[in-house]
């Protein structure tokens, strides 16, 4: 795991993009204080995940509202799916994993 940034970037209940070995990453800081980390781009027409809405589940990309699950990555409107990373939070540390 390495470290990407401090988990005060991002405000409860957003996204933010982080630039990690020439790839980007979206880390989603959700209301419950839980991190989850999916790719930052849209598969569908390349829409910046992390300015899609999300809940506690899932994010909505901003541009045609195409979803997908924040913890596995799997498509919930017909797209194809998302690379999802390990992260977890150390103080108040960002730690992103290899994707699975």
């Amino acid at each position: 795991m390495r470290p990407i940034g401090s988990v005060h970037e991002i405000p409860p209940g957003e996204g933010r993009t982080f630039a990690v070995d020439g790839q980007m990453i979206a880390v989603f800081r959700l209301r419950d204080g839980s991190l989850r980390a999916t790719q930052a781009v849209c598969p569908h027409k390349g829409g910046p995940l992390a300015d899609g809405q999300i809940d506690l589940k899932q994010v909505l990309c901003p541009l045609h509202l195409n979803a997908w699950d924040l913890t596995t990555g799997c498509s919930l409107s017909g797209q194809p799916d998302l690379a999802v990373y390990p992260v977890h939070l150390d103080h108040d540390t960002i730690l992103l994993g290899d994707p699975t």
